[in-house]
């Protein structure tokens, strides 16, 4: 089944999508901004735990603008708040789906779980970059604040995310571009009681009361693959978490103690720069 979502899920899971999907790695010249638009497929369950997927198909903008402090491009917008030579400090974003209670078994009578953003500081170590900078192996540590998307944004906890990343440039030659990443994940009380949490109200026979606690919520493991064309982009990833040992493996919402989601995307890029930059990531 495809779904389409409204426009504000939509950006929002846009961004989610490009999230460490790998980027060129060598110095070179290019446009200072270019600007086009695609599709992209999405195939994502509910929520990590949930046992129901579904399908997204949603056009996506394809927005490219290079500053020396402020990027936005395939992986997300990325403002560099600090640099030092093996070590960086980023702005970290993320994303999530709005889930309809009355379409997920699990939370049938609960309160919708909604669209939500998350944003914090990353602080980025580069523990290593071969001498052609074709391959590179860095330490990143996310620290994001969540706020649901609502007339009243409320503050749905803090969530800790440090991976090893691993990137390589032109695979084989060809200007491919490669990004895996692995790591655990924590977050706050408030964020899995969020997702997890099952008050005496919503208590029925199947589904008991749940009091959620904050700490390690499972290990995810992300490839994508990238390249840009002439004149288009196409990107995709898979990404496999495991929730074995999650404080909240025992929610009578945690249907599968693993997440299991995929993407890609198509874009046209007609317009660009007439001005170019150097580059060198």
């Amino acid at each position: 089944m495809i779904k389409t979502l409204p426009r504000i899920a939509c950006r929002i899971l846009c961004a989610a999508l490009f999230l460490g999907l790998s980027q060129q790695a060598a110095a070179e010249r290019v446009p200072q901004w270019e600007l086009g638009a695609g599709i992209a497929g999405l195939m994502l369950p509910d929520y990590r735990g949930s046992d129901e997927v579904h399908n997204y198909l949603l056009p996506v903008p394809y927005i490219i603008y290079r500053l020396d402090w402020l990027k936005a491009d395939q992986t997300g917008v990325h403002s560099k708040l600090l640099h030092w030579e093996r070590a960086e400090v980023n702005l970290s974003l993320g994303a999530t789906p709005p889930v309809r209670s009355k379409n997920n078994r699990a939370r049938e009578g609960m309160s919708d779980l909604d669209p939500m953003v998350e944003f914090g500081p990353s602080l980025d170590i580069h523990l290593w970059r071969d001498d052609g900078r074709r391959f590179k192996l860095d330490v990143r540590t996310p620290v994001r604040v969540a706020f649901t998307i609502e007339s009243q944004p409320r503050d749905v906890g803090v969530s800790l995310s440090p991976t090893l990343n691993f990137d390589v440039a032109r695979i084989g030659g060809r200007p491919w571009q490669l990004g895996t990443l692995a790591g655990p994940i924590f977050a706050t009380r408030r964020q899995h009681r969020y997702f997890y949490g099952v008050s005496e109200s919503d208590a029925r026979s199947d589904r008991p009361e749940f009091e959620a606690h904050g700490g390690y919520a499972g290990l995810q493991f992300l490839v994508a693959l990238s390249r840009r064309f002439e004149k288009s982009w196409f990107g995709a990833y898979a990404r496999y978490d495991t929730l074995r040992g999650a404080v909240f493996e025992d929610s009578p919402l945690v249907r599968r103690n693993y997440y299991v989601s995929a993407g890609f995307a198509i874009a046209w890029i007609p317009l660009q720069s007439s001005k170019m930059i150097e580059r060198d990531d």
